[in-house]
């Protein structure tokens, strides 16, 4: 009974994030963009002389400020109504004043959230190993989203996750740390090289940097032997969505993807099944 309980707590504390997580994955780009537009017109103006018209006095703008509003009629949002999941079922899907429609995207988010979390109490129980996975699941929802509008990985959060990896991993929490090293090494280098090769043979960038870093952290939490797991699986998913979002909407092509999703995805199950998904692979190549 008692284990029941913490599950459900679990996942109603993981629900709440939840909400917290749509907030950073709106704004933190937004932030981040501004920033480098504010830096760059330092740079030119001290280095190359440059003038810019002086831009209106912006209000602070970060993960924390302005409080959240609506971004239609820019009314702010009640407490009330910033209860994960519920205020959504409450408003049906629209915003109290203006009625304009609210994404699916934000209660799937936090629901995605609290199942990831539920998963990660239910695998390891109450303990540190679970606080740590929810961290690490979070973030590639972060990240998994992030990718998707605006083809960027942060340093942000790639960075510490993968120094959180190394980090937990210096005692053997998930693998020992031999293999943590070699996996965030190999992480790096595998994409870092696939990426050089493909742009000396095209002339073109066929990744960013973003995504070798986020492989790295992923090797650096699960060690070397589920990189090759991670990227056979990412790379099929991408290209079977790749194929499917070009046959259904008609893009172009040559039109960029994200591929951080696809890792991010790759990544967590193979932190789980990897091996289980391994042998799968290996059993059907020997019959």
């Amino acid at each position: 009974m008692l284990e029941i309980i913490l599950l459900c707590s679990a996942g109603v504390f993981s629900l709440l994030v939840g909400s917290f997580l749509n907030v950073v994955i709106y704004r933190l780009p937004i932030s981040m963009m501004k920033g480098w537009r504010k830096e760059c017109r330092e740079f030119l103006t001290e280095n190359d002389g440059l003038s810019f018209e002086k831009e209106p006095e912006e209000e602070t703008f970060n993960v924390a400020f302005p409080r959240s509003h609506c971004p239609s009629c820019k009314q702010l949002i009640p407490a009330w109504c910033n209860i994960p999941l519920i205020s959504y079922l409450l408003l049906k899907g629209r915003c109290l004043r203006c009625k304009t429609k609210i994404s699916f995207r934000y209660p799937f988010v936090e629901l995605l959230t609290a199942a990831t979390g539920g998963f990660c109490f239910w695998h390891y129980g109450l303990s540190y190993e679970t606080a740590v996975l929810m961290l690490f699941s979070w973030t590639l929802i972060c990240l998994t989203y992030i990718d998707i509008d605006h083809q960027l990985l942060p340093d942000q959060l790639t960075l510490p996750l993968l120094w959180l990896g190394l980090a937990l991993n210096i005692n053997g929490t998930f693998v020992d740390l031999e293999s943590a090293v070699y996996g965030a090494m190999a992480g790096y280098l595998s994409l870092w090289s696939i990426y050089w090769l493909f742009k000396l043979l095209t002339g073109k960038e066929g990744m960013g940097f973003g995504d070798f870093k986020l492989l790295a952290a992923l090797g650096a939490w699960a060690g070397w032997q589920v990189l090759p797991t991670i990227i056979l699986l990412s790379s099929l998913v991408g290209a079977i969505f790749g194929i499917a979002n070009i046959l259904m909407s008609g893009k172009d092509k040559n039109t960029p993807m994200p591929f951080g999703p696809y890792l991010a995805i790759a990544g967590w199950l193979a932190f789980f099944w990897g091996t289980d998904i391994q042998n799968w692979y290996l059993g059907l190549l020997g019959s």
